[in-house]
């Protein structure tokens, strides 16, 4: 039988009276310091975003001071951490602060919540560890640990799973005696103790209640569907236009986009065009006569990129002149108004540059 709110938190924090972990930004409850840890370790491990934290701090003590920096100049501090888009976040906040807030930092979740690049766990640990605001923390850490003492074994990533997990999370929150210190532990127990890979088990105080740990399943829990490996393929499109409308064929095989009408196609191995030699030589595959087709192909547009669940598409089109009448192929048929036939959005994305 898993514990009570009451009787978790009390183990909790005996466990993180012994176990604390020591971080710079621990010591102080600034909102601004706290705001600052947390965008920096948001795609970022603690030992590598630590001295970036402490070079922040020096320059810029205070809110005020961020507030009036040039962003190149915190480009420049960042430099080497990756994912800039998280410095030009924290410069659009600061602005924020200083035109919404009067240069102060807001000091409500919600309020925290709307500054630029700061999400619910961001807006959670500053509002908590800063203002003492019961709010939940839900970081990795606290995910791996919810769902093994509960046995939460739907994927995690999703909003039905990651709402029970919050829920689960706020109900431990609402009966803690101090959020600050409470968010703190969660964490650092998911960091120390229930780790991702080779958890303490045997040491864990909650061993007796952790549902994963009983049944055998901390090794699959959380739970997260793989990933579907994408397939690469290469398209090379054949664009034949003339008065009477363009070219294409619908597409029969047992294959993406079956029954859709698309331009004729040669797929390859690789993005490179084709030489034209090796075009001719495919075009009876395609049932087009090669004396039908003039020289030279001209390939038009740059490389396109197409996404699907499955599969990465790369097309390429290239302007083919006929001298016959390919519609007479059983394959092919001329189309002038489009409207009438389904055809795939990669498609569409080429008509919209063209003047059909």
């Amino acid at each position: 039988m898993i514990d009570t709110p009451k009787e978790f938190n009390l183990k909790l924090q005996q466990w993180h009276a012994l176990n604390e972990r020591d971080l710079p930004w621990k010591s102080n409850a600034n909102a601004y310091k706290i705001w600052l840890s947390e965008i920096i370790l948001q795609q970022t491990q603690v030992k590598q975003g630590t001295p970036y934290y402490l070079n922040f701090v020096k320059k810029y003590p205070d809110i005020q001071s961020f507030i009036k920096a040039d962003l190149d100049d915190i480009l420049a501090l960042w430099k080497g951490l990756g994912y800039y888009s998280r410095a030009r976040n924290m410069y659009e906040a600061a602005q924020q602060i200083n035109e919404t807030f009067d240069g102060l930092f807001p000091n409500n979740y919600q309020d925290i919540l709307a500054l630029k690049g700061v999400g619910k766990y961001t807006a959670a640990a500053i509002a908590s560890f800063a203002y003492e605001l019961p709010h939940a923390v839900v970081d990795g850490n606290v995910i791996r640990l919810i769902t093994r003492y509960y046995g939460i074994t739907g994927d995690y990533t999703r909003r039905a799973t990651m709402s029970k997990i919050e829920s689960l999370a706020q109900k431990l929150m609402d009966h803690a005696i101090l959020p600050s210190s409470h968010n703190q532990a969660m964490m650092d127990f998911g960091a120390l103790q229930c780790k991702p890979s080779n958890p303490l088990c045997q040491s864990c105080p909650f061993n007796n209640q952790c549902i994963a740990y009983l049944n055998n399943q901390v090794d699959k829990i959380p739970f997260k569907t793989p990933k579907i490996k994408k397939t690469t393929r290469y398209f090379h499109y054949l664009v034949l236009m003339n008065h009477k409308g363009i070219i294409l064929k619908q597409r029969t095989n047992e294959d993406i986009w079956k029954g859709l009408f698309d331009l004729p196609m040669i797929e390859s191995d690789s993005s490179k065009p084709p030489s034209e030699e090796t075009f001719f030589s495919i075009l009876p595959s395609l049932k087009i006569k090669k004396t039908c087709i003039e020289r030279p192909i001209k390939r038009i547009l740059d490389t396109r990129k197409h996404i699907l669940t499955h599969q990465i598409i790369f097309a390429n089109y290239y302007e083919v002149s006929s001298t016959c009448d390919i519609s007479r192929n059983e394959n092919f048929q001329y189309f002038k108004n489009l409207g009438t036939i389904g055809y795939p959005s990669l498609f569409s994305k080429f008509l919209k540059g063209q003047d059909l």
